[in-house]
């Protein structure tokens, strides 16, 4: 069997297009929403449900080069992710969130309550009217998955064993019905429609 040469070609792509971000200042997250450059296609970047970051199908192994994409990343109101410098704008494939809450930390209890989350990428987050709690039906299983909103109109999935930890806070509110409090409000564990 013979080896087959690995194909370059697209890895100056991939670093042309990190070049751009760093250019584009070191602020931790670019006004991403403020800019509106060419759209220059799909260059084969995903994020995989486990939150992984691949390149034309690899995973992308630096740790600095996922944070510096995160950074850029842009949720459209048309549900579509974008990879978005000052020149250029791609397109990223998300099989789920973009995100993943990995860590939460619980200050306080009751209605004084305030749930903070770390992402993946080590964005961190208080949880309240800018940063809601939501939960989605699970397909297949019928169980709900929470996800929390880190900025824009990007999320984080809320990894399985943060989920139980959270899960051990639900109260009921003055109606009867279950939920969670953080920041002043009571997120209700049901199934609705993302406020994004």
């Amino acid at each position: 069997m013979t080896s087959q040469p690995e194909d370059h070609s697209a890895r100056p792509r991939i670093q042309a297009l990190a070049g751009l971000i760093r250019a584009a200042g070191e602020t931790r997250n670019a006004p991403v929403e403020q800019w509106n450059p060419p759209y220059c296609g799909d260059i084969g970047l995903a994020i995989a449900a486990d939150g992984t970051w691949l390149y034309q199908g690899s995973a992308i192994r630096r740790p600095k080069l996922v944070k510096l994409f995160a950074r850029v990343l842009r949720r459209d109101e048309d549900g579509r992710y974008l990879l978005v410098t000052p020149a250029e704008k791609v397109d990223v494939t998300v099989a789920d969130a973009p995100f993943l809450a990995v860590e939460m930390e619980a200050r306080g209890e009751g209605r004084d309550q305030t749930l903070i989350f770390r992402t993946n990428v080590d964005d961190v987050v208080t949880c309240g009217a800018d940063h809601r709690l939501h939960f989605v039906e699970e397909p297949g299983s019928g169980g709900l998955k929470p996800y929390v909103r880190v900025r824009g109109r990007l999320q984080a999935l809320v990894v399985r064993a943060i989920t139980y930890d959270l899960l051990e806070l639900v109260e009921e509110d003055a109606t009867g019905r279950p939920g969670i409090w953080s920041g002043g409000r009571f997120f209700r564990v049901e199934t609705a429609a993302a406020d994004l």
